[in-house]
């Protein structure tokens, strides 16, 4: 049960590539959000030793292109392996992406994710559901047995609100957030600790200075993740 960064600002491991962007695969099955570009992407997939066939899903977490960009190239290499993936997007995506999405023959279903309403992906995984009101996005939960574990994208809606809502809306403590903060400058250490998140891997978007605090702040329980990095979260 893994979490594996395959694609980051940052790489851990030499002969991984680094380029502005995000993306995790989840438990060998699930891809969440694509980074800015194709090549870069599947180069690091493959060097991790993630075997494209085996993906069941992918979850964009918003339209951004450092979120989107590596789509069309993911789902030809998925196609070249004779595979198909369930794809899911929140309902607020343009209808051409949407089109395009339908249009390929390896999408098997696209999944419009509603506002505030959690959907199952597969497993232990779950979206959100749509949440925020300008730039729109949902993120990724997963039922760990000490808690929950929050994947974000750019976390647009607020990293806080994020992980408030996926406390309530899920019924259990936040053991690990993971991934872009969208923060800059901004302390949550106080809020994060009020939320009793325990442990963090801040990443792509949050800022120099956010991660620093939280870093701090956090102490062993602060990761720090690029691409290479694969966290093991029922070990947490």
């Amino acid at each position: 049960m893994s979490i594996l960064t395959v694609y980051d600002n940052k790489s851990c491991k030499h002969g991984l590539k680094s380029a502005w962007g995000f993306a995790c695969v989840v438990d060998r099955r699930i891809l969440f959000d694509t980074g800015g570009e194709g090549s870069t992407l599947l180069s690091n997939m493959r060097a991790l030793g993630v075997d494209l066939s085996k993906i069941e899903a992918l979850v964009l977490s918003h339209e951004h292109w450092d979120h989107t960009g590596g789509v069309s190239a993911f789902l030809e290499a998925v196609r070249e392996a004779g595979k198909e993936v369930r794809v899911f997007v929140p309902c607020s995506f343009s209808s051409g992406f949407k089109q395009k999405l339908s249009a390929s023959d390896a999408v098997s279903e696209v999944v419009e994710v509603q506002p505030h309403s959690p959907e199952k992906i597969l497993g232990n995984a779950f979206s959100t559901g749509e949440l925020g009101t300008w730039t729109k996005e949902q993120a990724l939960v997963l039922r760990a047995r000490k808690g929950l574990v929050v994947v974000t994208g750019c976390a647009h809606p607020g990293i806080v609100n994020i992980l408030r809502y996926a406390k309530e809306a899920f019924n259990d403590e936040i053991l690990l957030a993971l991934g872009g903060f969208h923060l800059g400058s901004k302390d949550v250490t106080h809020a994060f600790r009020r939320l009793g998140v325990r442990k963090v891997a801040p990443c792509h978007c949050t800022g120099e200075v956010a991660t620093a605090l939280l870093k701090r702040a956090f102490g062993e329980d602060f990761v720090e993740n690029c691409v290479g990095r694969e966290i093991e979260y029922e070990a947490l």
